[in-house]
């Protein structure tokens, strides 16, 4: 009997085809919204998450704060105290640190012959590739050996290599850096491998030089703009950033002086954000499937009213009670199920339309479409049991003689 009355609901809505499909077009704009925002949100998400890694494993940064001088005027005495001898001490005195690297950067224009291009030169250690996970592609990067006797050693990025050199090999070869028309001469060792453009920049643009030769020549300065700590292991990131949190509180006399960002604490952001954005836009959808159920319980109401005389002829023919509430009821359950599926092919499209174009991972989770159908669904019963409330009570006397 079940599968007879679902026959019957589905010839009935294959009558009135037109205003099934626009019954249904609220559940479908709501389901392929709600499938849209979850896909565009974890993508971008993955698509953060991957350059966060990117940046290195179990990464810590740490930047001069501001202090406050006399009368409450802003100082940057802080920057006083950031000195290698101050990254050796973190890296000695933090058992959860495995390596700490100083990171100076300026922009200036990089020349070879009359070719120039605009870009960053990086001074830094060598463990600036293990803790970034970024190796040359050829050559090699600058060794302790040039860091101790402050050489020339110089390694190029992928881009900058490109502009200047186009296809020919710039190992061996000279090149120019000049900032504020000062020339500063550089022998090339290496070229490092193309990296995805992440929250950290585009380092393919950059140029990496020893991080003495950088404090010695170009800032003629002993003073470090920023370190990067690595933990020993991501189990460890939050005793390691809280190692270094209690030894700089002994150099600096105000927390304002310094500042610690993890990249746990970077991606606990980014999810409150994505998560925050996610749930508004799927209330907004939500309200969408909300009408569309409105919008079933309308046409439900209308065709219980237009089958009157067919309620009284089954009625009379020995249909029982629950046969017709049944049917009314698969009636809209079947419309909320169908555009749900449709809403949720229309979701997945555009989704993936807009992955395509924003440049990230294209991810549907399961438990979205999950969700999306038994929304869906549960709007159908919901929404579809009054009108099949009111057909089951119709008197099959009374509906005989509706006109």
């Amino acid at each position: 009997m079940f599968l007879e009355t679902f026959k019957i609901a589905i010839n009935s809505l294959g009558r009135n085809k037109i205003r099934t499909l626009l019954s249904m077009l609220g559940i479908i704009i709501g389901v392929g919204a709600v499938i849209a925002v979850i896909s565009v949100a974890s993508g971008t998400q993955a698509q953060v998450t991957g350059s966060i890694s990117d940046m290195g494993s179990n990464l810590i940064t740490i930047n001069p704060g501001i202090s406050r001088g006399s009368f409450g005027r802003l100082s940057s005495t802080s920057q006083n105290l950031f000195t290698r001898e101050l990254g050796e001490s973190i890296e000695n005195y933090s058992p959860d640190i495995k390596r700490v690297i100083p990171q100076n950067q300026s922009s200036g224009h990089f020349m070879v012959g009359g070719t120039n291009y605009s870009a960053s030169l990086v001074g830094t250690t060598p463990g600036y590739q293990e803790i970034n996970n970024y190796y040359p592609e050829s050559g090699k990067f600058f060794s302790e050996y040039d860091l101790e006797n402050n050489s020339n050693s110089i390694v190029l990025g992928e881009n900058l290599s490109s502009e200047l050199f186009e296809d020919n090999n710039p190992i061996g070869k000279k090149i120019t850096f000049y900032q504020n028309d000062h020339p500063f001469v550089f022998k090339i060792v290496g070229v490092m491998e193309e990296k995805e453009v992440g929250i950290t920049g585009d380092l393919n643009s950059n140029a990496y030089i020893p991080i003495t030769t950088y404090l010695t020549s170009i800032s003629q300065s002993k003073y470090i703009n920023s370190f990067s700590a690595q933990a020993i292991s991501s189990a460890k990131a939050e005793d390691a950033r809280a190692q270094i949190e209690y030894l700089l509180n002994k150099y600096f006399d105000s927390e304002d002086e310094f500042n610690i960002t993890s990249q746990d604490q970077i991606l606990s952001v980014i999810n409150d954000v994505t998560g925050t954005m996610t749930l508004m836009i799927g209330g907004i959808a939500a309200i969408s499937l909300f009408v569309g159920g409105i919008g079933i319980m309308n046409i439900m109401l209308v065709s219980v009213t237009e089958r009157t005389r067919e309620i009284g002829i089954r009625k009379a023919l020995g249909a029982k009670r629950h046969y017709i509430l049944i049917q009314f009821l698969l009636e809209a359950v079947v419309m909320s199920v169908i555009g749900g599926i449709i809403g949720i092919l229309l979701g997945g499209s555009i989704s993936y339309f807009i992955a395509q174009i924003g440049g990230w991972p294209f991810v549907i989770k399961n438990s979205s479409i999950l969700l999306a159908v038994g929304f869906s669904t549960t709007v159908g019963i919901f929404f579809g049991i009054y009108p099949a409330f009111k057909a089951s009570k119709l008197d099959p006397v009374e509906a005989l003689s509706y006109e």
